[in-house]
């Protein structure tokens, strides 16, 4: 029997992104449910656990690296996009399967590493899956798809996570690895396989180098041009490395606190499945809400309604006397469990309302002309904010105890909201202060970059907390990378010695990430130690010069753009 092509029909095609958003919650929902309780109960601690987390929400965050990629080289025969997406889950998959090999917690290390793979041929998936989305849907169809693949990822994640705990209990835990693999591969054979996607007409032969390197010249200049072209785009980028609300609920704190409540697999599951089937119906409700009422007034109600569940579930845990954590098989908490699935559902309904509503204010604020581009980027953003979370939290938790943690997170949860009301549609692609934003944004991220040498020699005064400045630093380098490439060409010749100088830093700051390696150098750790200082010594100058830029050839491309 000949399986029907999705993207034919409008039903097709919002089925369709539903069930390949759900590939894309699985992996998050197995690690950060299934693998998390699964590590707790053989005593590995909740700064270890939140530090997993985060790593494999990294791929998320730096996903647009793909975009390039993924425009450019293409299939004839497999499809521009489709190609991908079929590569990305077959390689899931097999990533999958090679875990069942690694035993835990013992090569903890190994274990991450794999993971990591698997999740960046999701983050590639996922760019794959929005592009095919910006240009298969109609757009009467797009509030409702949003919606619905947001609400796809969530019931992935209750998948992922509560899915296989339940499972677990019956198969045990490698087996769980080959369901989850199942589970994707189902969706490539009975979704992917049958589409039938538009034939590029452009299409680039395999291996075609010199326009991929123009396409990403285009890619980073017309970036640079939306993301600082209007104060609702630029506040964008804010608000997207903001807590989106508070996060704890949503994050491995949850998990860590049911086992050692001395709930059970099975509960565990329940928890986590009922907490991802009401915030996945409540992403679609979100959506179709901010349509009627509007964006910004129903995402500040989302937001603020984030927190309340949180406070209350800080307010439990100080009445009991729960502060800091205990061990995995403690007694049992009966009072504490039934306040963690109140706070629990509570926290889903508002954070599945917000989920669906965020995104499409990103895309209003994005520039049509690079849609996919900056929306992706926003996305990405917003994973990496999600990273730093999970590193923080669970450093907190063992520094702080639960309440402190949460009261925190609830406070921060809310900081986003000073931004809310910037975040407007413009009708132009740039306003009179862009040249300004370029010049402030050249000259804070220079100073980081100087602000790098006093923090690297007395890093370790920082303990266990030194991941989360790690995380903010890469963030810098990768976005002064960005910024040196993008704005020595916006500037052209009137950049100056600075705009040779832009060329030759920005690869030297993306390999900054090799300073998590220092130890494993031998005999060139000594002149590794002195470029940790230079290079950033270096960016921050360079940096500092295109600030003393005019940048008034901005004016004149954003004039020609729009």
């Amino acid at each position: 029997m000949r399986l029907p092509n999705l993207l034919a029909t409008s039903r097709g095609r919002l089925a369709a992104f539903f069930m390949l958003y759900v590939t894309e919650g699985i992996p998050l929902g197995f690690a950060a449910t299934a693998v998390a309780t699964q590590l707790r109960r053989q005593g590995v601690g909740p700064a270890e656990i939140g530090a997993f987390v985060a790593s494999f929400y990294l791929p998320w965050a730096f996903k647009w690296a793909f975009g390039p990629f993924i425009d450019v080289f293409r299939s004839q025969r497999f499809g521009h996009r489709r190609g991908w997406i079929l590569g990305t889950q077959l390689m899931m998959a097999a990533t999958l399967v090679v875990l069942v090999f690694v035993p835990l917690p013992e090569y903890l290390w190994l274990f991450t590493i794999i993971l990591l793979v698997h999740n960046s041929f999701g983050a590639m998936q996922d760019v794959a899956i929005d592009a095919l989305a910006c240009n298969t849907l109609r757009e009467d169809e797009r509030g409702l798809a949003n919606g619905l693949m947001f609400a796809g990822a969530s019931l992935g994640q209750a998948i992922g996570g509560g899915g296989v705990l339940l499972l677990v209990g019956y198969t045990g835990f490698n087996a769980s690895f080959i369901f989850v693999a199942a589970v994707i591969l189902a969706v490539t054979t009975f979704i992917v396989l049958p589409m039938k996607e538009a034939l590029a007409a452009n299409s680039a032969a395999p291996g075609s180098m010199q326009e991929a390197i123009a396409e990403m010249k285009t890619f980073a200049v017309d970036s640079f041009r939306s993301f600082i072209g209007t104060r609702g785009a630029f506040s964008g980028v804010f608000f997207a490395l903001l807590p989106a609300g508070a996060m704890s609920l949503g994050l491995a704190l949850q998990t860590n606190l049911a086992v050692e409540l001395g709930m059970n697999d099975d509960e565990v599951a329940w928890l986590s499945l009922w907490s991802m089937l009401l915030s996945g119906g409540s992403m679609v409700v979100g959506g179709l809400l901010s349509d009627k009422l509007g964006r910004r007034p129903t995402l500040f109600v989302y937001l603020l309604g984030m927190s309340p569940p949180v406070l209350y579930l800080m307010w439990k845990l100080e009445q009991a006397g729960y502060v800091m954590p205990r061990a995995a098989g403690s007694p049992a908490e009966p009072a504490l469990v039934t306040a963690l699935w109140i706070a629990s559902m509570w926290y889903s309904v508002f954070q599945g309302l917000m989920y669906g509503t965020r995104s499409a204010i990103f895309m209003d604020v994005t520039n049509p002309r690079v849609a996919a581009t900056q929306f992706t980027a926003y996305m990405a953003m917003m994973n990496l904010a999600i990273a730093i979370a999970a590193s923080w939290q669970g450093i907190a938790i063992e520094a702080w105890g639960y309440p402190v943690t949460l009261l925190v997170d609830a406070i921060t949860g809310v900081l986003c909201l000073l931004l809310l009301p910037a975040l407007k549609k413009s009708t132009v692609v740039s306003d009179a202060l862009a040249v300004g934003r370029a010049r402030k944004s050249a000259l804070v991220l220079g100073l980081c970059c100087l602000l790098w040498l006093p923090y690297w020699a007395n890093h370790e005064l920082l303990g266990k907390a030194q991941p989360i400045m790690g995380t903010f630093y890469t963030l810098v380098f990768v976005a002064s990378a960005l910024f040196l490439l993008a704005g020595r060409e916006v500037l052209g010749e009137a950049a100056g010695f600075w705009r040779r100088a832009a060329l030759w830093t920005a690869p030297l700051l993306l390999a900054m990430h090799g300073r998590y390696q220092l130890d494993k150098l031998g005999a060139l750790r000594s002149v590794a130690d002195v470029l940790v200082y230079l290079i950033p010594l270096i960016g921050g100058i360079v940096l500092l010069g295109l600030a003393s830029r005019s940048w008034q050839q901005l004016d004149a491309a954003q004039a020609a753009a729009a």
